[in-house]
């Protein structure tokens, strides 16, 4: 090969490398003009996004000054109302990780209904201590207002508090008068209380402060209408009901003999003629003071066991008590237990109105006894039944 073809042959190769040095500058820049561009884009998304937001809680804020009625909360509502009851904007950039531009307070709406029973409640001066209006809060509560507004202020603390006995030994000492504030109560004293059995007139949970009386033998023996505690955990392999649930548990019995066993249950009372919660604490168990129309505040497919003795009853209206069954249901992980302990009823509503209900839930039943009441006279024809239902593993 001629050196003129050779020659003529670099230079070619040369000028393509040129050209293709000079094709991944060109590459690179465009790379960096994109790379520059996307990130202008996303620069202009997240802007847009913040106007998005802004513009959203502007709505808000108009609305809370324009409307005099939002939320059921009037315009003229005490400042601590409403900082309590209305939405309160997230700063920027929260709001994507939580769905909302604002959170909003879980009041109950049946608050919204009684705003001078509301603006009583929330009237009381900041950071001092808060009037004792328990029976007057319950009152809101069992006419939906639940949950009631949180406030700023302190309880008021017993005087000459004396702390819990230690446990176990709590779990049947009556605790000291001066472990609660007695204001709101007819009886200043548990002696008081303990005695009230005694004494003429209805009662919620008429005994059951009394630890060394009846609540001393719940549950400790099976038969009939009664079943016992070692016999309903029996029918579950050892150590798997852990966690549970007591609705309208009174004094805490109940959870007090799961204790014993080293089981959690969770009692909730309403304090009805009588300080349950209080007296539940002292126990060194877990009270919750929620009313029987409230959703129940647990996960679902979660406890282990849920008890209820009295309290679910024919007192109850049908729909409700459905949808109480339901969210008992829902709580109750496969293979879970519902205890339902002595439900009272018409004769006649036991066949026509309980039974088609409880197999429209799809409870397993594991026990089921009814009975007659005794305690009444024969010509009443009410019945009591007690049932121990399992919720099915599919």
């Amino acid at each position: 090969m001629k050196d003129s073809t050779i020659s003529d042959l670099l230079q070619e190769l040369n000028t393509t490398k040129a050209q293709l040095i000079a094709s991944y500058s060109l590459i690179a820049e465009l790379q960096k003009t994109i790379n520059s561009t996307n990130l202008l884009t996303e620069a202009l998304l997240v802007e847009l996004s913040r106007e998005q937001r802004v513009n959203a809680a502007e709505k808000v804020r108009e609305l809370l000054a324009k409307d005099d009625d939002y939320f059921g909360v009037a315009a003229s509502s005490s400042d601590e109302l409403k900082l309590s009851v209305l939405p309160q904007k997230l700063p920027l950039g929260y709001s994507p990780r939580s769905g909302s531009e604002a959170i909003y307070p879980p009041v109950g709406a049946g608050c919204l209904k009684f705003q001078d029973e509301l603006a009583q409640y929330m009237t009381y001066e900041v950071g001092g201590e808060c009037p004792v209006d328990d029976v007057f809060a319950q009152k809101l509560i069992l006419r939906g207002c639940e949950p009631l507004p949180r406030r700023r202020c302190h309880p008021k603390s017993p005087v000459g508090y004396v702390e819990p006995r230690p446990f176990p030994a709590s779990l049947w000492a009556t605790p000291p008068d001066t472990s609660i504030v007695w204001d709101p109560y007819t009886c200043k004293s548990y002696k008081c209380l303990i005695e009230r059995n005694k004494l003429p007139g209805i009662y919620d949970c008429k005994d059951c402060f009394d630890l060394n009386g009846r609540e001393k033998k719940r549950w400790l023996f099976d038969g009939g209408l009664d079943y016992g505690i070692d016999q309903v955990l029996g029918t579950k392999p050892p150590g798997t009901i852990r966690i549970g649930f007591d609705i309208g548990g009174g004094s805490g019995t109940f959870a007090a003999r799961m204790r014993e066993r080293n089981i959690t249950i969770i009692t909730s009372s309403m304090n009805l003629d009588g300080p349950f919660n209080s007296f539940i604490a002292s126990r060194g168990l877990i009270p919750m003071h929620i009313s029987i129309s409230q959703r129940l505040p647990f996960f679902e497919n979660t406890l282990d066991i849920v008890h209820s003795m009295h309290v679910l009853s024919n007192w109850i209206p049908d729909d409700m008590l459905e949808f109480t069954l339901y969210d008992i249901y829902r709580v109750l992980r496969p293979g879970g237990l519902f205890w339902l302990d002595r439900f009272f009823c018409q004769g006649s509503q036991l066949n026509q109105t309980y039974i088609p209900l409880f197999d429209r839930i799809g409870f397993k039943k594991l026990r089921w006894n009814s009975g007659k009441k005794v305690d009444r006279g024969a010509d009443k024809n009410e019945w009591y039944f007690s049932a121990l239902l399992e919720k099915p593993m599919t």
